[in-house]
């Protein structure tokens, strides 16, 4: 299984510290192992229900582009504000890789293989369930509220700065989705 989660996230190895980047794969293997989705279903789902079976933005592409943004994002901060605004990048990575790790849990397959919100995601959101499965694996806390904030639900409480860089990639690439005008 560790393979298959290294397959879907060369960016692990963006990650410098050994232990967190351990940990970040477990919980994915975790998320695989109690889902009815496997990787091939991530690369071939959209990425949000929201928009319909159609979209050609599949997860993983979403997935990806989201942990690449808020790296490169990340990045930035660090190099340009002289240290009064730091990000600590594998805090950020191993954050934007598991967001949406509790989407294993909240989707199923319908009997056209097509993804569908199930019984579990009606009633615990991505967000819990990520974290929940994040911290069976041991990832540390400032991890875990990345994956509770980057969504919604975290509008309630004060963000890091690598909760903020993760929720902005993340609705950057989505609420344009999601919005946007048919013209």
């Amino acid at each position: 299984m560790e393979d298959q989660v290294y397959e879907l996230w060369p960016e692990l190895n963006w990650i410098q510290d050994e232990d967190l980047r351990n940990k970040t794969a477990k919980t994915w293997e975790l998320a695989l192992e109690r889902s009815v989705l496997n990787p091939d279903d991530l690369k071939r789902i959209p990425f949000t229900l929201l928009c319909g079976p159609d979209l050609k933005v599949t997860f993983m592409d979403h997935k990806s582009s989201v942990v690449h943004i808020a790296r490169d994002a990340g990045q930035k901060i660090n190099d340009m504000y002289h240290g009064e605004l730091t990000c600590n990048m594998d805090v950020l990575i191993a954050g934007a890789i598991l967001a949406d790790v509790g989407k294993l849990l909240e989707y199923v397959l319908d009997e056209n293989g097509n993804a569908v919100q199930g019984t579990y995601g009606k009633y615990l959101r991505h967000p819990f369930s990520g974290v929940s499965l994040a911290e069976e694996a041991g990832v540390p806390a400032e991890v875990c509220h990345i994956i509770a904030t980057h969504a919604g639900e975290g509008n309630m409480v004060k963000r890091t700065t690598e909760a903020y860089i993760v929720h902005h990639a993340d609705f950057m690439t989505f609420l344009p989705f999601k919005e946007r005008l048919i013209v």
